[in-house]
């Protein structure tokens, strides 16, 4: 054998046995490619997600925890009748197969009470409109409180006894009563008659069906006591001299 035969000879198994090595890399590369994202994923393994509804945000953690399984509190509602914390709605729905990590979304029953701004009711709507606007908004209505006013017409609002104002953030389904006008007027009540010159008169209060007010200059001097000397006509009020005394007629 020549050398140069022997070095051909050398030189293809060189070849053959890099192209043989990088064959087995490539190999071993895929399958440890293919083991990480088995594993990152959890390939062919599931969890059915438990059902989680009615029971506390607590209890509700502990059983996810135990699942690998994360819980976010996404949204609150409020149910009168259930616990605050207790889980009312849970997405994916309880039953769902997934992989271990996930996460699971709930919407829990409200801890503190919601509360609601008073709408603008007051002095600004009739009866029933004003019923309808609070029961709108999730208020209950009590019996109304009737008094001197316009009839049906809407003077205040009372919780627990107290006035309130619009805009006033009360607790969700509490229980107001309304003030309304009984459609008549109380003897303290003032109203201004805007037909007569400013000057003509002052505050005028009604008491049944008299209207006391105060007299113009002209009505006292209709008025005035006759001084010594003179007499009322009995039709005109107007003063005259007695008999007797002196006085003298002009043409």
């Amino acid at each position: 054998m020549t050398p140069t035969d022997f070095f051909k000879k050398l030189t293809g198994r060189y070849l053959w046995g890099n192209i043989l090595a990088m064959c087995i890399f490539v190999v071993l590369l895929v399958v440890l490619a293919q083991l990480g994202l088995n594993y990152y994923t959890h390939h062919g393994e599931s969890i059915a997600v438990p059902n989680l509804r009615n029971t506390s945000i607590d209890k509700a953690m502990d059983i996810a925890q135990e699942l690998d399984l994360v819980i976010v509190v996404s949204d609150t509602g409020y149910i009168k009748t259930v616990a605050p914390g207790t889980v009312l709605e849970q997405i994916p729905a309880a039953g769902t197969f997934v992989k271990s990590g996930r996460t699971i979304y709930l919407t829990i029953n409200a801890i503190n009470t919601p509360t609601v701004a008073l709408p603008d009711i007051i002095d600004n709507s009739s009866y029933r409109e004003a019923v309808a606007k609070l029961r709108a908004k999730g208020f209950k209505i009590g019996e109304p409180q009737y008094i001197p006013g316009e009839k049906d017409w809407v003077y205040g609002v009372l919780f627990n006894g107290r006035s309130v104002v619009a805009g006033q953030r009360l607790p969700v389904e509490a229980s107001l009563t309304i003030q309304v006008g009984n459609g008549q007027r109380d003897a303290s009540d003032s109203i201004y008659v805007t037909d007569l010159p400013r000057e003509e008169y002052e505050d005028v209060s009604f008491y049944g069906d008299n209207i006391e007010g105060t007299e113009t200059n002209n009505e006292q001097e209709k008025h005035a006591t006759p001084t010594e000397g003179e007499t009322q006509h009995p039709a005109t009020g107007n003063t005259a001299p007695h008999n007797g005394d002196d006085f003298e007629i002009v043409e």
